[in-house]
């Protein structure tokens, strides 16, 4: 705990946060937001803590865990974001230390959890690299959506990649599962896995680690993460903000929902990009992408070994085509097969 911080009583704190809040947000907004904290104070009141300059890492790590039992996993999700918010405001006002919010790690969503409905269309994909690929060449933000959308990753295998698991002779990425280093794969041992990305997303990934814009930094365990922070390797919450904001419509286009940018409280660095309507996270795009290589003419068997998911859970909660797109796509390998040839 800095020396710095000024005393603050956790009810005062959360009703300072949520005055703060009032002009700019929704009345149902600010209703979510104060049924969200009253949990996170109810956990303050039992762990007798009065004083928010007193909480740390763990204490953080243990509210998680406190709530994680009773609520759905996006449920909570979304609760740890309003808490993070509020612990990002407090580090402004001195009653908490900076950064404290990034110790806020939320459990990773098992597969199918968030609605099928939720997935990033090829259209929209295709917009969003575009862009990045014009004006953002070779930034975070483009090998990030560009890696996750190619290899329908999950964003715990995305932050688990090290500079040196590229490969530049094949044109691939190594995804390996290194839990005694910091990263673990949802899957452990089963996700370890080759993935290739062709010559042109290669150069992309490969020209954004040897950006001078990106931090070069070594973590904790001495490897050298591809995508980084200014704390070193990212968390997934973070990775979550960061796709985000770069799935913002306005970010690419014009905003379909008519909103003053310029009082937007999606849109800036204090902002909230998931308050977009329309931006998504990783697992969208995870979905997405899984869906549009179907659509491709993958077969299953292989989208199911690139992006380490089952062929009953990719079919149950990633596969989002309509019956007219999975008939199309069984109609050209009949056409191919030419079923009714004379060999027949």
């Amino acid at each position: 705990m800095s020396d710095d911080l000024q005393p603050l009583e956790p009810h005062e704190g959360v009703e300072r946060f949520l005055r703060y809040r009032k002009p700019s947000v929704r009345p149902s907004t600010l209703n979510n937001a104060q049924t969200r904290l009253n949990h996170f104070l109810e956990w303050c009141d039992e762990r007798e803590i009065e004083n928010l300059n007193d909480l740390d890492g763990r204490d953080l790590a243990d509210f998680v865990a406190w709530r994680q039992g009773d609520i759905a996993p996006i449920t909570l999700q979304k609760q740890l974001s309003t808490v993070r918010a509020a612990l990002e405001w407090w580090a402004d006002m001195e009653a908490v230390d900076e950064g404290l919010r990034e110790k806020v790690h939320s459990p990773d969503l098992p597969d199918g959890a968030e609605s099928r409905d939720d997935h990033l269309s090829a259209e929209r994909a295709r917009a969003i690299i575009a862009s990045l690929d014009r004006y953002h060449y070779a930034s975070r933000d483009h090998a990030l959506i560009l890696l996750l959308w190619v290899t329908g990753m999950r964003r715990s295998a995305a932050r688990s990649i090290d500079v040196d698991d590229l490969r530049l002779d094949d044109n691939a990425i190594v995804v390996e599962n290194r839990p005694d280093t910091g990263t673990n794969l949802k899957n452990g041992d089963g996700g370890n896995r080759w993935v290739y990305l062709g010559p042109e997303v290669f150069q992309v990934i490969e020209d954004y680690a040897e950006n001078p814009d990106r931090k070069d930094v070594v973590d904790d365990y001495g490897r050298r993460p591809l995508f980084t922070s200014k704390q070193g390797r990212p968390t997934g919450d973070t990775l979550y903000v960061w796709v985000n904001r770069a799935t913002q419509p306005c970010q690419y286009g014009g905003c379909p929902h008519d909103r003053d940018l310029d009082e937007c409280d999606a849109l800036g660095h204090d902002g909230y990009p998931s308050r977009c309507p329309s931006s998504c996270g990783p697992h969208a795009i995870r979905r997405g992408s899984i869906t549009h290589f179907l659509n491709a003419g993958t077969t299953p068997e292989i989208v199911s070994e690139r992006m380490d998911v089952t062929l009953e859970v990719l079919y149950q909660h990633y596969d989002v085509r309509s019956d007219q797109e999975k008939m199309t796509v069984r109609k050209d390998v009949l056409d191919d097969s030419e079923v009714l040839s004379d060999d027949r």
